[in-house]
Order: C-alpha cells, then sequence, then structure tokens
C-alpha cells in the first residue's frame, strides 16, 4: 500500500511539472 501511495505521490508531481511546463510556453 505503501508504494502505491508513493507512486501516485510522484504521478501528482510529474502532473504539476507538466502544467507548469504548458503555462510556460503559453
Amino acid at each position: 500500500m505503501l508504494y502505491f501511495y508513493d507512486l501516485l505521490l510522484m504521478l501528482v508531481c510529474l502532473l504539476l511539472l507538466v502544467i507548469c511546463m504548458l503555462v510556460g510556453v503559453a
């Protein structure tokens, strides 16, 4: 269960990074 939570947290961080890059480009 802990591993799944860690993976989810990493996914959220990656998503935020992508959004930040998109906003920077836009």
